[in-house]
């Protein structure tokens, strides 16, 4: 590992402006940065850390109903705030199987966010792959089990990491980001970008910009959601498919839906033609089982990773039945 210096701001302004030498890292949980620089895939010059500022450790209503989250929150906070019991259940629960304990104490939310692939090809320095400014995906040709069967016709095949990318795609958050100057706010759809939009980046986060808050809208708050997450291993393992789920209801009917698959996909993949099989009927078993099914109608699968398209149609199944209060195994 490389000789770097280690900058401790007192606040986002100061933080900022230690990001303007080249080759200056942020670091809050540090779970991925370290992982890279071990990896000898990034060697910064610097690194700015964000771990223990106040100014990103929040969560509260604003006057609109927003909830606001700070995006230097760790993930075993998240998980365990008892504003997110209700309708934001997907986001504590996306944040709850994030790896260990330990790393669930140390890790961020906005570090979840923004963590890079976790493809062997890309995390290898044996391999100048694609997303590395190299000419080939190895892994379309290769170990490609845990790799993406939709939205992968653009060279790279990753799956995006990020479980509570899922979940708050579902609930239709939106992110702060600032740059010190000024501050945007972006809805998270924009926020990631596929192979084709950028095949070396995965967000739109530009050097010396960093996310504040992540904001999930008052509507979104008097629904229901689930979030659940498919692993070779119980304990802790990264996920062959998760799935978010968000409904609204009138009564009995499903007024508004949204399913968001990861594991999938280079980036959290919504499916809105699934979603307009539950919207304005009750929702029961059979529709759960045909929203799955058009969830998986354009998978295009390689030839390690077919299983997935079986196992997503059941976890789809699944998170729907939960998110509507139905025991989908009864």
């Amino acid at each position: 590992m490389n000789d770097f210096e280690y900058a401790l701001p007192e606040s986002i302004g100061k933080a900022i402006e230690y990001l303007q030498v080249p080759g200056a890292r942020l670091k809050a949980g540090g779970i991925d940065l370290l992982d890279m620089m071990k990896e000898e895939l990034i060697a910064p010059k610097r690194l700015v850390s964000i771990r223990d500022m106040k100014d990103l450790r929040f969560l509260k209503k604003a006057d609109n109903g927003d909830l606001h989250i700070g995006a230097g929150m760790t993930l075993a906070e998240v998980a365990g705030h008892k504003e997110l019991n209700g309708a934001c259940k997907a986001l504590a629960q996306a944040a709850g199987r994030v790896a260990t304990p330990q790393i669930r104490n140390a890790a961020t939310l906005g570090g979840n966010l923004c963590q890079r692939p976790r493809c062997w090809y890309f995390r290898s320095a044996d391999f100048h792959c694609l997303r590395k400014g190299g000419d080939e995906c190895f892994a379309q040709d290769g170990e490609n089990q845990f790799h993406a069967i939709l939205g992968n016709s653009d060279g790279c095949i990753i799956v995006h990491p990020s479980g509570t990318a899922v979940a708050l795609m579902a609930l239709q958050a939106k992110l702060l980001i600032t740059n010190g100057k000024e501050e945007k706010e972006v809805p998270i759809e924009e926020f990631f970008v596929t192979p084709a939009q950028n095949i070396q980046h995965e967000n739109i986060l530009k050097p010396g910009e960093l996310i504040t808050t992540v904001i999930i809208p008052a509507d979104m708050m008097s629904g229901s959601s689930y979030y659940h997450k498919q692993m070779e291993k119980d304990s802790f393992d990264w996920p062959l498919a998760d799935v978010a789920v968000t409904l609204k209801k009138s009564g009995n009917t499903c007024t508004g839906a949204r399913i968001v698959l990861g594991s999938a996909a280079p980036v959290p993949w919504r499916v809105e033609k699934a979603e307009h099989v539950l919207i304005n009927v009750t929702i029961d078993k059979e529709k759960a089982r045909q929203a799955a099914g058009i969830a998986m109608e354009d998978a295009e699968p390689f030839e390690l990773n077919r299983y997935k398209i079986p196992l997503f149609k059941t976890v789809i199944y699944r998170t729907i039945c939960r998110a509507a209060g139905i025991d989908p195994m009864s």
